[in-house]
């Protein structure tokens, strides 16, 4: 299920479901965002002081519950993550899916820790939602906003996104799934462990060390997720060491699997990320290094 499209007018809920948002960049972020045409709803988390532990936002019942009342209010159309960091799993379970079901779809916005929250919109109410730039961050450069505002508005304009190198070359269509590598290996073993079977799968992560990504890597391969993959799409790793290392990492582990693999795609921890759907049919040409989504991501 597809939710539908933004138009001029709608209201976005700014939500911190994660770590504390710095304010200057929130301050830099607003106006590009009522640039849209969208009024920003700013949830209470988003400008509150840093929760206990200080690597959240707020309680998790705070943050669950700003979560909760941005999908539930009816006049708001798109529920967008400020910034990830750290704690979207903790509050999951704080979170009645069944009342948003009721509550129809919203587009889901994030990137990074905001991946458990995709995890869980895929699962709990078998929605699509967007792997996207988020706005208090000081990747949220042109190329992104622009990239992000079109996704939104005008999805038919972003069907192909190019770039990367083949690792393993040929071609594999399935539906999009995947994020953030550390929270899909910590996802093992939860109600949203979800699974990448006829999926075409994005990766990426950030200052994680190659031994580290090894081991998230097997981690996912010993649990069965990576059963019935049909391709990969390898994002950045950003700090996560010599890319020559990392590189001939993922082969020898995802190699073995015998289908396309691209590199170097751009998106994740980086500047200039375009913004990914997932849940949807798409198409992986390695050899061309495209990723063709078969139809719009919104409605």
């Amino acid at each position: 299920m597809r939710p539908p499209r933004l138009r001029a007018g709608d209201t976005v809920a700014l939500v911190a479901p994660a770590g504390p948002v710095p304010a200057d960049l929130l301050e830099k972020a607003v106006p590009v965002l009522r640039g849209w045409g969208v009024e920003v709803r700013i949830g209470p988390c988003v400008r509150s002081s840093p929760g206990s532990p200080g690597y959240l936002s707020g309680s998790d019942a705070a943050r669950a519950a700003e979560f909760t009342e941005a999908w539930l209010d009816p006049g708001v159309r798109c529920v967008l993550a400020a910034r990830g960091g750290y704690g979207v799993q903790r509050m999951l379970d704080l979170v009645d899916w069944a009342a948003l079901r009721e509550a129809g779809p919203k587009v889901l916005a994030g990137s990074s820790d905001i991946t458990a929250l995709h995890q869980a919109v895929d699962v709990h109410l078998g929605l699509s939602s967007l792997f996207s730039p988020m706005p208090a961050s000081v990747l949220f450069d042109d190329f992104a906003v622009e990239h992000l505002r079109r996704t939104l508005f005008d999805p038919e304009r972003n069907l192909v996104v190019r770039g990367g190198s083949a690792l393993v070359p040929g071609r594999a269509s399935g539906r999009s799934t995947g994020g953030n590598l550390s929270l899909l290996a910590a996802g093992i073993g939860t109600p949203e462990q979800g699974s990448a079977r006829d999926a075409v799968v994005l990766l990426e992560d950030v200052t994680e060390s190659v031994y580290r990504l090894d081991r998230m890597v097997t981690q996912l391969l010993r649990s069965g997720w990576f059963e019935g993959v049909r391709g990969i799409v390898l994002g950045s790793w950003a700090a996560c060491g010599d890319p020559a290392e990392v590189r001939a990492l993922l082969l020898e582990r995802l190699g073995p699997l015998g289908v396309p693999m691209v590199e170097e795609f751009g998106f994740g921890h980086v500047a200039s990320s375009p913004t990914l759907p997932l849940g949807v049919p798409v198409s992986l040409d390695a050899d061309l290094g495209t990723l063709t989504f078969d139809s719009p991501a919104l409605t």
